[in-house]
């Protein structure tokens, strides 16, 4: 008896510790729904980008994408993001979607403009840039580093005259 009161008094012991631990965990994760307002913005490729990722400015997450869709007129993606309302955006303003890493995550990155008129809710970002995909920029490289050596022996064979 005195045995199942010690292990069922450690088992509570360990449930309090793990529950501790995942509120800290929660609360340090800056997780939580953003009270704020919306924001859209088009891309021709969202590269990865999920519902959830995090939108900054400066390195400061400032929001969370809420949704991403396709516009059945243009094929574009459209991407609607919730701002913190404490962050009021110039309507010139820009978003890309960025890389966290090499291997990382994507995230949204926004650039103030300086324009006098602000978006508000339900505003949309004009100016997007999609973003750079690694495998066809490393295809690129690699390829034009092939044709240039292929370039030089060319030369090498001519005595290093170019055909006129």
């Amino acid at each position: 008896m005195k045995r199942n009161v010690v292990e069922t008094v450690l088992g509570a012991v360990v449930i309090l510790v793990a529950v501790v631990f995942l509120g800290f965990s929660y609360s340090a994760a800056n997780v939580g729904d953003v009270s704020g307002y919306k924001l859209t913005a088009d891309f021709s490729g969202t590269g990865g980008l999920a519902v959830g990722d995090d939108v900054q400015i400066s390195g400061v997450k400032i929001g969370t994408v809420s949704k991403i869709e396709l516009k059945p007129d243009d094929y574009r993606a459209r991407v609607t993001m919730d701002v913190e309302n404490f962050v009021k955006l110039p309507d010139d303003s820009s978003a890309f979607i960025s890389s966290s890493g090499l291997l990382g995550g994507k995230y949204m990155e926004l650039q103030p403009g300086a324009s006098e008129e602000m978006l508000g809710n339900n505003g949309h970002i004009e100016y997007t840039q999609a973003p750079q995909n690694l495998e066809q920029l490393l295809g690129k490289f690699i390829f034009s580093v092939s044709g240039d050596k292929k370039a030089d022996a060319d030369n090498a064979t001519n005595g290093g005259f170019q055909d006129q």
